[in-house]
């Protein structure tokens, strides 16, 4: 078998053997790196995706020769840091993932490259308390407390000392703290309905909150939850939950990601055995369940029975409406919708779900959806940090002027950060105003829900 036909079948994900004393060996993380980026530098298919593979590119074309070789080690890290593992390139670029014999999985030897890293120590204090989402989340929801830091947080001395403490970037957008957290405010529901029949989905949810909808919009929850009462689907919120450990992924930090696996595995497991769907209505949070765990834990059944369980909102509502059991009975028309698919909606290997929603609710009121698929350069932590908020920016320019693109009503993205960070650029490019919508909000505006 070629090389070439070595590729025909679907990509394949090998397990991350992070436990294994060696996957901290410096010296043979780097010889695996310079094996990797001699293949991408013959390819150059990737250099459109994130500032990883120019900077990767440009250390190899600055070399006397022009080959990998000629890289200094040190400057690695160049192209280790720019990576904000997306999985894009991976699951839509790539020719040489495995089953191909040349076995390349950029993004896996990026996180070696950071798990070393953080193991060395050499990822500051600020980056990790950026990536500690349920720390500073903790101040949401105390009143007083929570107007004076959003109010704070919009000063110019604040963001100052913001840029040299934690290294923020001055004019990134940040998030503020709600004044009632979703999981202290979210309504009951009984969910003791009988199964309809012929229904196949899971006929009942358990919301796993997020760090996000939980501290910064819990109004994303409220919709999701108007949208699951107006189609009788019953629905708790889970127990008690732990951040997701994607931010402490990015950070390399695999560690920390066991610690919040530790905590909120055992209690979705439970969900999952009792027959419950569970839909995180952020993205990143919902990969992490569906692909990220089961790859650092293989051998964990009860992880593979979260995996199994865990929908993200529009697959579930999607596979809903196949099922006969979606109401359809939406009054309100949206006019122009610009929806961005983020990254981690696309390496789910759901299809476009959230776009199909928003099809079906155009065969009722009028929708004209004008749908981007391209990377917003957010990508969490990265689209805030002083070092790469800049970089961010430029990654997303292609994005903010599709978005703009015939003066859209609204501009949506199942991903909260992506979607203001859109509105930000398309702001600074004096692109055309529009209103910003979680797809969830829009679909229960569609409904004519209050």
């Amino acid at each position: 078998m070629s090389n070439r036909e070595g590729n025909l079948e679907a990509p394949t994900r090998h397990p991350v053997d992070w436990k294994n004393p060696d996957y901290y060996d410096q010296a043979a993380c780097e010889k695996e790196m310079e094996r990797v980026f001699d293949i991408c530098h013959g390819c150059r298919r990737c250099v459109s995706l994130c500032q990883a593979f120019p900077n990767l590119f440009d250390l190899v074309d600055a070399t006397e020769d022009g080959e990998v070789h000629g890289v200094a080690k040190k400057d690695f890290a160049q192209v280790v840091d720019q990576c904000y593992l997306c999985d894009l390139c991976y699951m839509t670029k790539c020719p040489y993932v495995p089953p191909h014999p040349w076995n390349v999985d950029f993004p896996h030897i990026m996180l070696r490259a950071k798990a070393i890293k953080f193991k060395r120590g050499e990822v500051a204090a600020g980056e990790k308390l950026l990536a500690s989402t349920d720390t500073h989340g903790q101040f949401a929801g105390i009143p007083v407390v929570v107007q004076a830091v959003n109010a704070l947080n919009r000063t110019r001395p604040v963001r100052k000392l913001l840029d040299s403490a934690l290294h923020v970037h001055p004019d990134a957008w940040l998030p503020d703290l709600a004044t009632k957290r979703f999981r202290w405010s979210a309504p009951a529901d009984d969910v003791a309905r009988p199964v309809v029949d012929g229904e196949r989905t899971p006929g009942k949810v358990a919301i796993f909150s997020t760090c996000y909808v939980n501290y910064n919009e819990p109004g994303i929850g409220f919709d999701l939850i108007k949208l699951l009462r107006h189609n009788a689907i019953p629905y708790v919120v889970v127990d008690k939950e732990s951040c997701c450990g994607m931010p402490k992924l990015e950070l390399g930090d695999l560690d920390g990601v066991a610690k919040h696996k530790e905590a909120n595995i055992p209690v979705l497991a439970k969900y999952a055995q009792d027959g419950f769907a569970i839909l995180s209505a952020i993205p990143s949070c919902t990969l992490m369940f569906k692909q990220e765990l089961p790859l650092l834990f293989p051998d964990d059944a009860d992880v593979k029975r979260v995996q199994q369980a865990m929908f993200d909102p529009f697959e579930y509502l999607v596979a809903r409406h196949k099922d006969g059991l979606l109401k359809t009975d939406f009054s309100t028309p949206l006019g122009k919708v610009s929806y961005h698919i983020p990254c981690h909606g696309r390496v789910q290997k759901i299809g476009k779900k959230t776009e199909e929603m928003f099809k079906l609710i155009g065969q009722a009121v009028s929708v004209q959806l004008n749908t981007v698929e391209r990377c917003s350069g957010h990508a969490g932590t990265y689209g805030v940090k002083t070092a790469t908020h800049p970089i961010a920016m430029k990654i997303g320019k292609p994005v903010f002027k599709a978005m703009a693109k015939d003066a859209p009503d609204y501009i949506s993205s199942d991903c909260a950060l992506a979607g203001h960070h859109i509105a930000q650029g398309m702001a600074q490019d004096a692109l055309p105003a529009a209103r910003l919508q979680h797809p969830l909000s829009l679909m229960r505006m569609a409904y004519g829900l209050e």
